[in-house]
């Protein structure tokens, strides 16, 4: 198993689909850094040579923000619209969609779980449901 930029990469499939593992590298980006590095796609992960290895690696760092600086750059930019007080800020604040999406039916993997608010019937649940 290969380890690029802090992250071991499967080494048993191929280095176009590994690059993916890395936070911040998707397919596009994965073939712009195989391209500019002039390796082939198809090519096991476990068969890269330390040369190519350090390629990539030169390549990512140079051009795109990655892993530990991604995250933390994404995470600021949320602190900094939650500090703002703006509407997106609040959203993230509540736990609820950012993106204008509907909220009065599905939305549940933000909001969570189901809560049934209302009366319960019968006086056996009423009881145990003060207690």
């Amino acid at each position: 198993m290969p380890r690029l930029l802090g992250v071991d990469i499967p080494g048993n499939k191929r280095i176009e689909t590994s690059l993916l593992y890395i936070h911040g590298i998707g397919p596009t980006r994965a073939k712009e850094i195989l391209k500019e590095t002039k390796i082939d796609p198809g090519k096991k992960a476990d068969d890269l040579t330390a040369d190519e290895i350090r390629m990539i690696i030169e390549v990512v760092q140079e051009k795109y923000n990655v892993e530990g600086d991604l995250r933390r750059e994404v995470s600021q930019n949320i602190r900094r619209l939650i500090s703002i007080g703006s509407y997106r800020g609040t959203r993230h604040r509540r736990g609820l969609p950012v993106r204008g999406q509907r909220t009065k039916t599905n939305a549940r993997t933000r909001k969570g779980g189901k809560h049934t608010v209302g009366a319960v019937r019968d006086k056996a649940a009423r009881a145990a449901a003060r207690k």
